[in-house]
């Protein structure tokens, strides 16, 4: 071999030996850092890691180091925190500590400005105090927004009539009826479903799922921090995605399990027509009178687990959890699916049963360990509105329809579709009978 030959693989050595032992420091850090496996130069742990399904890795992962591991996606490092005990201490106990927001690069760079989901420090509190007055304003947990849920939902009632009992894929029927209350909210007022903007709206918040499927792609940030029109119209649009597809993916998850568990559904009806009858709509003041309705919702949420990692946190200081030290900046998963699914709380968690929240009287029993909007200081903006829409959409499509399968509820498969963020259910059709 040529001197200059012999000298470049040397250096290259060299190089990745100064590399391994840089990464090497983070991992181990003098036993400050929590644990994990080793992480190679650049990739980190990426080889090592299920990337198609991160959250089934990460149960793995968490019998091996614990509640609280590191590991490495390429360079960026993530502190899991899993089980109700940390996820509590870490986003409710040090909430201030734990309220950044952990790298997404893919949504950074779809970002001009940054809003409310994806901004950091000031700006954010000042985004999230605005949204939070201005929603409450426009109505958000107020008789005028159930009134507009339920003039949607008569849209909906007359839309899925006209099915007529033929089978049909209930994703635009439910993304329509959820976009349009947030128009209601955001824009003041509702859209037609075949107006050409609606339409192209929809198509957005499909292409933005699409994209969701791999968030970490390395792209550049945007360093700009001002608070201003640009970020204002991102937050828009990002109460518009956030409130149209999660609270639509949860429903036409809900009727999925409704097919297999007929069981269930029949339940649900009987209650319906004893509390609400059929001559009038449902509306948020029946809830307390129908427990077992309820307990439905709830555990349509719980067991679907929609994102089971929750979006990045990040940790805003150098701050100490259990015996560690977790870095100013670190990017922080913490695991909701440990805490949607810990068997002490949800016994069999595995298995769909409202009697999850349930008490021995069969009255609706609250749980600390829900946590499908997330906790502390990062919960989710839209909680109590898409609490309000979940509970009359299912109630009202219930108290109108018979849900019937295209197939044996036996063969229904309601296994969900995971990807690196969220679970979604396969694709089905369904038939409506009315009552």
């Amino acid at each position: 071999m040529e001197p200059l030959g012999a000298t470049s693989v040397f250096l290259v050595i060299c190089v990745s030996c100064l590399l391994f032992l840089s990464a090497w420091r983070k991992v181990s850090g003098s036993g400050k850092l929590p644990p994990g496996p080793v992480a190679f130069p650049i990739i980190g742990n990426t080889l090592q890691l299920n990337t198609k399904n991160l959250p089934q890795h990460v149960d793995e992962l968490s019998e091996k180091y614990g509640s609280i591991f590191t590991i490495y996606l390429g360079s960026e490092r993530v502190v899991v925190l899993y089980g109700y005990e940390i996820v509590k201490e870490a986003l409710v106990g040090l909430g201030e500590e734990f309220s950044g927001r952990g790298s997404m690069p893919l949504f950074e760079k779809m970002a001009q400005e940054p809003g409310i989901v994806f901004s950091n420090g000031e700006r954010w509190k000042k985004l999230r105090r605005f949204a939070l007055t201005n929603l409450r304003n426009f109505g958000m947990g107020k008789k005028s927004i159930e009134e507009r849920i339920q003039e949607e939902t008569r849209f909906l009632v007359e839309r899925l009539r006209n099915t007529n009992g033929r089978p049909f894929d209930p994703t635009l029927f439910l993304t329509h009826t959820v976009s349009n209350v947030i128009c209601a909210i955001v824009f003041g007022d509702r859209f037609d479903y075949e107006d050409k903007k609606f339409v192209t709206l929809i198509n957005l918040i499909e292409e933005n799922g699409k994209l969701q499927r791999s968030p970490w792609t390395a792209e550049q940030k945007n360093g700009q921090s001002e608070f201003n029109v640009g970020s204002l119209v991102r937050s828009t649009v990002e109460l518009f995605i956030a409130g149209t597809g999660t609270t639509s993916v949860t429903m036409k998850f809900g009727l999925l399990i409704l097919l297999k568990y007929p069981e269930i559904e029949e339940k649900v009806h009987e209650e319906i027509d004893r509390v609400i009858g059929r001559s009038q709509s449902p509306c948020m003041a029946d809830r307390s009178q129908m427990p077992y309705t309820d307990a439905v919702v709830h555990e349509i949420q719980r067991y679907i687990n929609l994102v089971p990692l929750g979006l990045p946190h990040a940790v805003t200081r150098d701050v100490h959890l259990k015996q560690y030290l977790i870095p100013k900046g670190t990017t922080i998963f913490p695991s909701l699916k440990s805490v949607l699914y810990d068997s002490r709380e949800f016994p069999n968690p595995e298995q769909f049963n409202p009697g999850h929240f349930l008490d021995e009287n069969g009255a609706f029993k609250k749980s600390d360990f829900f946590m499908p909007f997330s906790a502390g200081k990062r919960i989710c903006v839209g909680e109590s509105l898409a609490r309000m829409e979940l509970f009359l959409l299912l109630t009202t499509i219930l108290q109108n329809f018979t849900l019937k399968p295209v197939v044996d509820p036996k063969d229904i498969d309601i296994t969900p579709v995971t990807t690196f963020v969220s679970n979604a259910p396969k694709s089905y059709q369904l038939c409506v009978l009315p009552r």
